[in-house]
């Protein structure tokens, strides 16, 4: 099967399975960070393009937040659904790679993502918790975790596992301090440091009249 095709099964696949969920973990985010990585991996050159395309589609096909914790089950499904498209061994493994290392796990944890092509999908993933769209996804997901918007007497954390980042129970607020605020610096490539800049300054931005209209000073 030609590569194209395969790629065209698995965003049919992706689709299926993630399409009308609403924690903003749905299928237009797989869809968002698919065309984001071919576009820094375009500009960034020297990647092979049907692993990142592969890896983004499915990157979130199980997200451990979706599975009780349990990071097994994404690379398990997309290795299952890949053998299916008769894709070779090695590119299946790079792709399963990515998958397991491609989240962020904690303020403390350093990233163990070493591939090029990992490391642009990571880019593109962590670019679609920025800005407008990752205050918005922010949001939905907290929604779903019925956690508090903001309250003044919890404080952010920086966590040093991934299991305390795991069991965080903390605001959508400090979900900024703890994660989203940090990412602008833990960008890989040259391309997605130049798009975070933005997104990363539009969320500050934010902050700054979210904490305006709960003072009363607006």
């Amino acid at each position: 099967m030609k590569e194209e095709q395969i790629v065209k099964n698995t965003a049919t696949f992706v689709r299926r399975r993630l399409e009308g969920e609403g924690t903003g973990h749905d299928w237009w985010h797989a869809y968002r960070v698919w065309k984001m990585s071919l576009a820094i991996a375009k500009k960034e050159g020297n990647a092979d393009l049907f692993v990142v395309q592969l890896g983004a589609l499915l990157h979130d096909i199980a997200d451990w937040k979706f599975t009780g914790g349990d990071e097994s089950v994404g690379p398990r499904i997309a290795t299952e659904f890949l053998k299916k498209q008769k894709v070779n061994d090695k590119k299946i493994a790079q792709v399963r790679y990515i998958i397991e290392n491609v989240s962020f796990k904690g303020a403390g944890v350093k990233s163990k993502m070493k591939s090029k092509e990992g490391m642009i999908v990571q880019d593109a993933d962590r670019l679609d918790a920025l800005g407008a769209i990752g205050i918005a996804r922010t949001l939905a997901y907290s929604g779903y975790k019925q956690r508090e918007i903001y309250n003044p007497r919890i404080k952010p954390e920086m966590h040093n596992t991934f299991a305390q980042y795991k069991q965080s129970k903390s605001t959508a607020i400090n979900h900024f301090y703890e994660k989203l605020l940090l990412l602008k610096k833990l960008m890989n490539t040259k391309t997605g440091k130049d798009l975070a800049q933005e997104r990363d300054a539009f969320m500050r931005e934010y902050l700054n009249r979210f904490y305006d209209e709960w003072n009363g000073k607006r």
